[in-house]
């Protein structure tokens, strides 16, 4: 007679019965991908597109060049799936409250809930530490202000209609604004706001100014809209204002006018709206 043998089962290697260094291995093998979009959103906030290189990404990214072309293609394509990670999701958040507002309010809507629209998502999602909420802002503010040809082309081409709905909204509140300098409007407001959440430092001159005191997501918003409303309703430009700056550049006209005249092109119209109003809707 035969005794059954019985052969103990060998246990499935699970993350809690893995030691640290295996854990580590299983994270790092079933992450590159991840790994290489944070280590470009990390290098691309940092220094912005031109001064990122496929060296500096997969160093950071503890990957190689071949994982890059294996998951994205190549740089531009990686670039470009960064972006969108961030964007499409903040940008359809935008667009839902946009259209939320604009259909229970109707001719009672006003700039500040179009930038409520533009401005909220964006917060809440900073807020978010588990999907590296933090950087968010500071990645809206690099993709505005950075220069490159390649970041502006892809930011206009991608949302182009983000940028056309929320500028259509804002003609819609102040219909005494051309179209042009509603254009150079907001594309002062939301650069200049963009120059700040770019900087490192931001989240500590915002605790300097509120002196200690909790500063509540509906007031930093509020101060925000202040200013950004003052700006998109302030007066059309009178003849006698351009005649002040005008003297002050004779006055001083030795100096000035050493400096590359400023250039002008009405074909911009439609991209300061389409940047101020898509890719950094933010704050």
């Amino acid at each position: 007679m035969r005794t059954a043998i019985t052969v103990p089962e060998t246990p499935v290697p699970t993350r809690s019965t893995l030691n640290p260094s295996s854990r580590a291995s299983l994270r790092t093998t079933g992450n590159t991908k991840t790994r290489l979009l944070d280590a470009a959103e990390t290098l691309f906030i940092d220094a912005g597109y031109e001064a990122m290189s496929m060296r500096l990404i997969t160093a950071r990214a503890e990957a190689n060049l071949a994982a890059v072309n294996y998951h994205f293609g190549g740089k531009d394509a990686l670039i470009h799936a960064m972006l969108s990670r961030r964007l499409d999701g903040l940008n359809q958040g935008r667009l839902a409250l946009l259209e939320r507002f604009q259909s229970s309010l109707g001719s009672h809507l006003t700039c500040e809930h179009i930038l409520g629209a533009m401005f909220i998502p964006a917060l809440q999602q900073s807020r978010c530490a588990e999907k590296s909420g933090p950087a968010l802002l500071r990645l809206l503010g690099r993709a505005y202000t950075d220069p490159s040809p390649f970041i502006r082309g892809f930011l206009r081409g991608v949302y182009a209609e983000v940028a056309e709905r929320f500028f259509n909204a804002f003609q819609t509140v102040l219909p005494h604004l051309p179209r042009e300098e509603l254009g150079w409007r907001l594309h002062f407001c939301i650069g200049s706001l963009a120059g700040i959440l770019a900087g490192a430092d931001t989240d500590s001159r915002i605790a300097d100014f509120a002196q200690g005191q909790r500063l509540e997501d509906s007031q930093l918003i509020g101060r925000l809209a202040l200013v950004m409303v003052a700006a998109l309703k302030a007066p059309l430009l009178l003849p006698n204002s351009v005649c002040q700056f005008a003297s002050m550049f004779a006055e001083h006209g030795p100096v000035l006018n050493n400096a590359a005249p400023l250039k002008t092109d009405p074909s911009n119209e439609s991209r300061f709206a389409h940047d101020a109003a898509s890719q950094h809707a933010n704050a």
